[in-house]
Order: C-alpha cells, then structure tokens, then sequence
C-alpha cells in the first residue's frame, strides 16, 4: 500500500475539518480525490504532506508514518499545488537543480529526466528565465517538470488541469498514464469529472469533511443502485443536483 490513511480526523488548531476519513491508494493507481469547495479536500491534502498533525487517525506513506521517519517519508510523495509556488530569484533550471538537491537526485538523471520534460512542455528555450516572466500556465508546468524529475512513489496533485493550455493537459494526463504504468501512484483532486471518469482507477467522494463514498465507478454505481450512470450523475445525486452543479463550474 503506498498511501494509507486511518479514521483521519483533523483541521486547524482546535477545530476539526476532517472527520474520520480512510481510504488508501495502491501502487499503479490514480485515485480521484472529489468534493465541492470546503468538502475538506485540501485539509486532506495538508495531513498526507504533513502540514497539519491530525487530532486523531494515522495517514502511513509505504507503511511509514511522518514521525517515524520524516525525511523517508516526504522524499515518497511530490506534491503540485493549485497553485504555482516558484521562487522569483531562481530561473527554470535552478528551481530543477533545487529540485533534484532536495530528493537526493544525482544530476545527471535529474536532467535526463529535465530534458524530456522540458521538451514535452515546450519550455526547452527558457531555462535561463525567472518566474516574473512565466504566465501563470508557464508557472504550472515549471512545478510539473520538477514533480515528475523525482519519480515518488506517489504523486499528489491539486486540480492539476486549471491554467493549463490543450497541449499541457494532454502532456500531463500522457505523463500521468505513463507513471501509472511504470507502479507509481497518483492522488488527483479535480472538478473536471469527465477526465477523472475517464483516467481515475477509483474515487474517494468528500462532504462536509466526512467519506460519503469510495470506490471504482462500478462499485460506485452498484453501491448507489445506478447502473451505467456517470461519475458526474453519480456525483450530483450524492451531493444534491444544485449545489454540485455551482461548484463543478466554479
């Protein structure tokens, strides 16, 4: 099992956001992560990456816990934000040689790697740039070349497709496919619930910080008595039609 997570409760301070969630992932899957705005998907994701200390439960990365062994434990995941976080004095090629420094990556795989990505990404002629002069979609696909250089066990990745032009999409879910092939495993929160249908081994659906449903879409369908329904049908009748539909369009 590479990502574990047991009876998680868990929040900021004293106020609990989370409550008792499990689910796990397994190696060679993308599991979609699913919910509406404040369902408690990023709370989620700010205990697996160790950012928060859950009030109770235990989240386990290749059968290790953040406290046991914390460098083992973060050189497993990479994580991709929302929303591109770079450093404004580092070009492309010195937040990649960063990169690699922090996972214990030799460079000259860092940049074997680099390369195919960057090329891939068509940002092979901007390595010597800075990030104040990237759009914002430049920024995202400078935080997927460095994600993807470390090859983890498992990738974490938070509405991977916002900002990204036709070609970035169709560069990451190649990327995303090719990884899941090779044993490694991908945590994708998303709104778009076509693509997730469409890529995602199984689902982990989210409401107001509780589990409501885990499972593969046809467990989903038999467990809700709704054959052959979509995952965006199976979605909206879990959470209530309208406020669903507001949030898929957000």
């Amino acid at each position: 099992m590479v990502l574990n997570i047991e009876n998680l409760t868990g929040g900021y301070s004293r106020t609990a956001v989370i409550h008792d969630i499990s689910f796990n992932i397994k190696s060679g899957e993308i599991v979609g992560l699913i919910g509406l705005n404040g369902a408690g998907k990023s709370t989620t994701i700010k205990h697996i990456l160790g950012l928060l200390n859950p009030h109770a439960g235990h989240i386990e990365v290749n059968g290790t816990r953040i406290g046991e062994d914390t460098e083992e434990y973060r050189r497993a995941l990479a994580y991709i934000p929302e929303s591109p976080i770079l450093y404004e004095e580092l070009t492309l090629n010195e937040h990649i040689n960063m990169t690699a420094m922090a996972y214990g990556l030799d460079e000259a795989t860092a940049w074997e790697r680099a390369d195919k990505l960057l090329k891939m990404f068509r940002l092979e002629e901007k390595g010597r740039m800075f990030p104040t002069h990237f759009s914002k979609g430049m920024k995202q696909k400078v935080m997927l070349i460095c994600a993807f250089i470390v090859e983890p066990d498992l990738y974490i990745i938070d509405e991977p497709f916002l900002g990204l032009d036709p070609l970035g999409i169709e560069s990451l879910i190649e990327l995303m496919v090719s990884e899941r092939e090779d044993g490694r495993s991908i945590l994708m929160s998303t709104h778009i619930l076509s693509t997730a249908e469409r890529y995602c081994d199984r689902y982990v659906i989210l409401d107001d910080g509780k589990l409501l449903i885990s499972g593969t879409l046809d467990e989903l369908r038999t467990g809700m008595n709704m054959p052959g329904a979509s995952l965006d049908e199976l979605y909206l009748s879990l959470t209530g039609g309208a406020r669903s539909n507001e949030s898929t369009h957000s």
